[in-house]
């Protein structure tokens, strides 16, 4: 285990000295775009500090596509979370058969809890169709031919766009686990963290 961690440390050291290169670039089926250009931004640069992309470069495909997925989740994530921390709910009832209204579902991670095992297998049913049809997981390149409300863009926009999701998706990913981890620190949601000034100094 120390060697392990020594081996880490040192890794992501030597990837500040010299970032590394992808040893060539990877065009997914479909796309226009080098995914090895893709969220390379200062200062660290193609950050790869154990050398996968070299290493093992038919894994990179899967995590990027990961990444990438999991940078989208967790932006949806956040404005789920400001958007329930600042009390913007549906209106009605979750379930009328426990007269469960939407407003009775308390903010922050405990609310997954108060909602009804029916409602929690219709989330799992909905994702799992999104998964694997109607967005499948298995098409990597992340592109599903909707555009941008519609708008389709060139190479070199595509590329700016997809620099901006991913830059985008990496600080969400930060975001959701910061807000999750001070919310199991302090017992308090986002909300009522900065309504009492109790937020946790960085």
């Amino acid at each position: 285990m120390q060697q392990l961690l020594l081996a880490l440390t040192f890794s992501a050291a030597s990837a500040f000295v010299a970032p590394t290169t992808p040893a060539v670039g990877l065009v997914l089926d479909g796309s226009a775009v080098d995914e090895t250009a893709i969220g390379v931004q200062a200062p660290a640069g193609f950050w790869d500090p154990l050398g996968l992309s070299t290493n093992q470069p038919e894994g990179f495909e899967r995590r990027r596509a990961v990444e990438r997925k999991h940078g989208r989740i967790a932006m949806v994530a956040m404005v789920g979370c400001i958007a329930h921390n600042a009390n913007v709910e549906f209106p009605g009832y979750l379930s009328l058969s426990q007269q469960l209204k939407f407003s009775d579902i308390p903010n922050g991670g405990q609310g997954i809890f108060k909602v009804p095992a029916a409602g929690i297998a219709q989330i799992l049913l909905f994702t799992g169709l999104v998964e694997m049809a109607w967005w499948p997981a298995s098409k990597y390149d992340g592109d599903y031919n909707v555009g941008f409300f519609g708008a389709k863009y060139g190479p070199e926009k595509k590329t700016q766009k997809l620099n901006a999701e991913m830059a985008n998706g990496r600080l969400a990913m930060l975001g959701i686990i910061g807000n999750m981890f001070a919310e199991g620190q302090t017992g308090q949601t986002l909300g009522e963290q900065i309504g009492s000034g109790n937020m946790i100094p960085f």
